[in-house]
C-alpha cells in the first residue's frame, strides 16, 4: 500500500519535543487564532490579514498539526483555504441564509433536530478542533456563549425515549471527539439505555485537525457502544498523512466502519481529477466516501460555492472510472430544511412499458428488456409490508408507492382549492346563491 505523507512540522514548532507533539491536549492549547501567531508560521496576504482583524466573524482555531500541512509559499494552498479567513468573508451573496437547513425549524428540543422519520441529529457541543470556513452551523459553532447544558441534555435524552420511531443518532455539533471523556462516555451510555436506539453514529473532524485525539484508549471506550459508525471529513489529499492513516487504522481495528464526507468548495477541490485521487486515497486507508455536499448557503462561504454542474461532473468522472465503493453520493442539503437530495448524471435515457434505454460512463448505450410477465409484489402476505414502522406524516413518495395514499398536497392546497365548499358554506349562510341561473346575470 503506498505510503500516505508523513506530515511536517511548520518550523516554530521545530524544537517542541515529540511527547508534546503528540498530545492532543497540547494541539488544543496550543492552537492559533490572531494574525499575530498565524504570522509566525506563514506570511498572510492582506484579504487574510484584513479578515482575521475583522470583528465579528466566525471564529478562527487552527492546530499547530494542521497548519504544519500548509504549503506557507503558496497562498491558494487548499488546506490553507479551508481554515485561515479571507476578506470575501464579509460578501453577502444571493441566498444566503443564517441556517440554510431550517434545523432550528425541525428541533423540538435544544440542540435535536428531528428533519427524518427515523433519525435525530443531536448537537452535543459547539466546539471543534479547528474551524472550517464554510461551516453550515456557522451560527451557533465556536460561540462559547452557545453551549449546551446539562438541563437541555436531560431533554434531549426524554425526547429520544419517548420517540419510539427514532433508531439511529447521529451525535455532531460541533465535534463530539473534543469533548471530556467522561462526557462523551457518559453521553453514549445514556443513548445506549434506551432500547429503540439502535445505531449511534458520530460526525467528527477531529481525527483530520488533530489525529493524536485518536488514542487507543479512546477507541476502546468508543468500541463498548457498537453498533457505532463514524463519519471524518477530509475535502483534499493533502489532508491524508501518516497521522490520519494511523488514526484511522485504530478505529477501524476497534470495529469502528469509517466513512468520509467531503464539502465541494471553490478553489479547493473542484477538480474531477483532484476527487479521484481523494477517493482513491480515502479507500486505501479504509476510509469509504460516503457524501460529496454541495456548499451551504451560510454566511461568508459565498467565494467557495460552486455550481451543482460541477458536482455532476465529478461524479462522471468517478463512476466507472474507479471503484464504486469509491464513489460517493453528490448531495444538494435542500435549502429551507427540504433535506439531502442525491444527484447525479443521467444514466437512464429513456424508458417504454417494455424496455429501457440506459448509458455507462464510456457513452456505450444499451438496451434492458423489460419482463413480459411479473408477478406483482403482494403486501398483503408479505411480513415485512405488514409489520412496516410508522412514519408520521414523513411517508413521502414511498406512501404514494405503497398504495396507502394517492397524492401528496402542499400545505394549505384543500383551503386553497376547496371553492366547491366555500360557495356551499355561503349558502348554507343564505349569502350565496347560484348565479346565471334564470337571474339574466352573466357568469363571466
Amino acid at each position: 500500500m503506498p505510503t500516505p505523507i508523513v506530515s511536517k512540522r511548520a518550523a516554530i514548532y521545530a524544537d517542541v519535543p515529540d511527547e508534546k507533539w503528540n498530545d492532543w491536549r497540547w494541539q488544543l492549547s496550543h492552537r492559533l487564532n490572531t494574525a499575530e501567531d498565524i504570522e509566525k508560521v506563514i506570511p498572510l496576504t492582506e484579504s487574510e490579514r484584513k479578515a482575521l482583524q475583522t470583528q465579528g466573524l466566525f471564529r478562527v482555531d487552527i492546530t499547530p498539526y494542521f497548519i504544519s500541512l500548509i504549503d506557507s509559499d503558496d497562498p491558494n494552498d487548499p488546506v490553507r483555504k479551508q481554515i485561515i479567513p479571507v476578506a470575501e468573508e464579509l460578501n453577502a451573496f444571493t441566498a444566503m441564509m443564517e441556517d440554510s437547513l431550517a434545523e432550528d425549524r425541525h428541533s423540538p428540543v435544544p440542540g435535536l433536530v428531528h428533519r427524518y422519520p427515523d433519525r435525530v441529529l443531536m448537537l452535543v457541543t459547539t466546539q471543534c478542533a479547528s474551524y472550517c470556513r464554510y461551516c453550515t452551523r456557522s451560527r451557533i459553532v465556536g460561540d462559547p456563549g452557545q453551549t449546551f447544558n446539562r438541563q437541555e441534555f436531560e431533554m434531549q435524552i426524554e425526547y429520544l425515549k419517548r420517540t419510539p420511531q427514532v433508531r439511529d443518532v447521529l451525535l455532531s455539533g460541533g465535534d463530539p471527539l473534543v469533548l471530556a471523556p467522561k462526557i462523551l462516555e457518559e453521553l453514549l451510555t445514556r443513548l445506549r439505555e434506551i432500547p429503540h436506539i439502535e445505531i449511534v453514529r458520530i460526525g467528527s473532524r477531529v481525527p483530520v485537525f488533530l489525529p493524536m485525539r485518536v488514542t487507543q484508549e479512546l477507541c476502546d471506550m468508543l468500541a463498548k457502544f457498537h453498533p457505532l459508525w463514524l463519519n471524518i471529513h477530509v475535502n483534499h489529499p493533502n489532508e491524508i498523512t501518516r497521522e490520519l492513516a494511523e488514526a484511522c487504522d485504530r478505529m477501524t481495528r476497534a470495529g469502528i466502519p469509517l466513512g468520509n464526507q467531503s464539502v465541494l468548495l471553490a478553489g479547493v477541490n473542484d477538480c474531477v481529477h483532484l476527487q479521484r485521487e481523494l477517493v482513491q486515497k480515502l479507500t486505501r486507508i479504509r476510509v469509504r466516501p460516503y457524501y460529496l455536499y454541495q456548499c451551504d448557503l451560510v454566511e461568508g462561504a459565498g467565494h467557495f460555492r460552486t455550481p451543482v454542474a460541477k458536482g455532476i461532473e465529478i461524479i462522471e468522472g468517478l463512476r466507472g472510472h474507479t471503484s464504486g465503493y469509491a464513489v460517493p453520493q453528490f448531495i444538494v442539503d435542500a435549502p429551507g430544511g427540504g433535506g439531502k437530495i442525491p444527484v447525479m448524471p443521467n444514466y437512464l435515457v429513456s424508458m417504454s412499458d417494455h424496455k429501457i434505454i440506459v448509458r455507462n460512463y464510456e457513452g456505450f448505450v444499451t438496451t434492458y428488456e423489460e419482463p413480459t410477465q411479473y408477478a406483482m409484489h403482494d403486501p398483503k402476505t408479505c411480513k415485512f409490508c405488514q409489520n412496516k414502522r410508522p412514519e408520521p406524516g414523513q411517508s413521502g413518495l414511498t406512501g404514494l408507492l405503497d398504495g396507502d395514499e394517492m397524492f401528496i398536497k402542499p400545505e394549505g392546497f384543500d383551503e386553497l382549492h376547496d371553492r366547491g365548499g366555500i360557495q356551499h358554506r355561503l349558502k348554507d349562510e343564505n349569502k350565496w346563491k347560484p348565479l346565471g341561473i334564470g337571474s339574466g346575470e352573466s357568469t363571466d
